[in-house]
């Protein structure tokens, strides 16, 4: 085999969604399996649709992935020219031929051939045209577009996916390759750029297979040499149906936003359509680029989970460094206010801890804020539920403080000792403990669940733990008097 040559080409119109990011990726999981190149190259010719800030977010959402190209971006905008010179080829050869019809001629003549039931393809008006009225057309300079002559028979492909692929020519019309205004039409400077980046496979959704019956009939009229072609399955919604922003149609880097790790997305985007065999769910990169081939991508549909896709963020947060989990949730942190960064910086264990603590119970970054948010802050309302049965027997007023008095003779305050503490306390007082821990758990963290109350304890620190234990107190004294 020739060297691997694949490239993604999104066009700068809007965000950098799933499929094309699943697209970016099979690409480069085959460029990296056989020592090839993985390319860029944006499709910006529609200038009123492209915008630098959309280019901006492109590079950014593949960054992020890790899919960064092995040679410079192309740019389509920048190549306008290179078009030209290959739409002439093809009008010299005679494969393709100027149009000079005006849009609403044609347009009455496809609704004419509708009415009529008949294909409304173009009648070759300007092909039959002589060649004194040709000549005559290009010497006034009359705006023409320009058509690729397609020829009666059929075209096929050989698809790496899909298999074979086959369509009439009557299926086809006579398309613009080359606008009035000179500009080439996406087909045309398609299999222009992929023959001037020698690229050797073509990998896109299957979405594209009419685009790529037209360019072969391209390839095969400049003559020039096809790459080959492999076209991914669609991705669908949970419900079978086409995408929407609940199922996940939304960019790449808002996935950033929402708590989901890079390794997560990556793993998850892996598997939407291709599978690695023996059941594996959760892969690294290296052995993604091992083991990945096209052979193993099923042409049925895949579907977007995201129940699945969060599940298997829990799982990756859960084997993430506790020091690299810190700093992965400090835009976070900082963003809700909570804390600065000198104050991460600073208290560098007691982030540790408040991981640690987390990481079990939260499946999104965005989890560790709205659970641990007492962690930072002695600011927290009571939860409704946990007030009305943990903080409404006669006696919780009396056991709180008692229990607070025993905190301050606890030395050093850690699990065990706290723990002994309490049953003893519990013991003494003639109660289950879970009547003491789940009031102390409201106290101190305005919570009803989360992790291990004495681990919490130790990690908030005898101070905080006394504070909220008086606060609580006077809470319900309050609420006794007002009810």
């Amino acid at each position: 085999m020739s060297e691997v040559r694949v490239r993604i080409a999104p066009s700068p119109s809007g965000f950098l969604h799933i499929g094309t990011a699943r697209a970016a990726l099979f690409n480069w999981l085959f460029a990296r399996h056989n020592k090839g190149k993985f390319l860029i190259r944006i499709e910006d010719t529609d200038q009123a649709r492209s915008s630098p800030e959309m280019i901006q977010v492109i590079f950014d959402s593949l960054k992020w992935l890790g899919l960064e190209p092995d040679e410079p971006p192309v740019f389509q905008s920048k190549r306008l020219e290179i078009y030209n010179k290959y739409v002439n080829k093809l009008l010299e050869s005679g494969r393709a031929y100027r149009c000079w019809c005006e849009p609403e001629v044609l347009k009455q003549k496809q609704q004419q051939a509708r009415a009529e039931k008949r294909n409304p393809r173009y009648d070759r008006t300007c092909y039959y045209l002589s060649d004194k009225e040709k000549k005559k057309n290009i010497e006034s300079g009359k705006a023409a577009a320009v058509r690729l002559f397609v020829p009666e028979g059929e075209t096929s492909f050989n698809d790496l996916i899909v298999g074979e692929v086959k369509r009439n020519h009557t299926d086809f019309d006579d398309f613009i390759i080359a606008r009035s205004d000179g500009r080439a039409v996406y087909n045309l400077a398609v299999v222009v750029d992929d023959y001037e980046m020698r690229i050797s496979h073509v990998i896109r959704g299957n979405d594209h297979i009419t685009n790529t019956l037209k360019q072969v009939l391209l390839y095969d009229g400049l003559d020039l040499p096809m790459p080959k072609f492999a076209h991914l399955p669609l991705i669908l919604g949970k419900d079978k149906s086409k995408m929407s922003k609940r199922d996940g149609a939304i960019g790449v880097t808002d996935y950033a936003k929402m708590g989901y790790l890079k390794e997560t997305v990556v793993n998850f985007i892996a598997l939407l359509g291709w599978s690695p065999g023996d059941d594996l769910e959760i892969m690294s990169v290296d052995e993604m680029i091992e083991s990945f081939s096209l052979d193993r991508i099923n042409p049925s549909n895949a579907v977007l989970d995201m129940e699945k896709l969060t599940w298997l963020n829990g799982e990756y947060i859960r084997k993430t460094d506790d020091h690299a989990l810190v700093d992965m949730l400090r835009p976070f942190l900082v963003e809700s206010g909570l804390v600065t960064h000198l104050y991460i910086n600073s208290r560098w264990d007691y982030m540790l801890n408040f991981v640690r603590l987390l990481k079990e119970r939260c499946r999104l970054l965005t989890d560790f804020i709205a659970q641990g948010p007492y962690f930072f802050t002695d600011e927290f309302d009571y939860d409704e539920k946990g007030v009305k049965k943990h903080f409404s027997t006669p006696e919780i007023t009396d056991r709180l403080e008692e229990w607070r008095k025993m905190l301050q003779d606890i030395e050093p305050f850690v699990v065990d000792r706290l723990e002994r503490a309490l049953r003893e306390l519990a013991e003494k007082l003639g109660v289950k403990a879970a009547m003491l821990i789940h009031p102390t758990r409201l106290a101190i963290t305005g919570m009803t669940k989360g992790p291990s109350l004495f681990e919490l304890m130790e990690a908030l620190g005898k101070d905080k733990c006394m504070l909220r234990l008086e606060k609580a107190v006077k809470y319900i004294k309050m609420l006794k008097m007002t009810h």
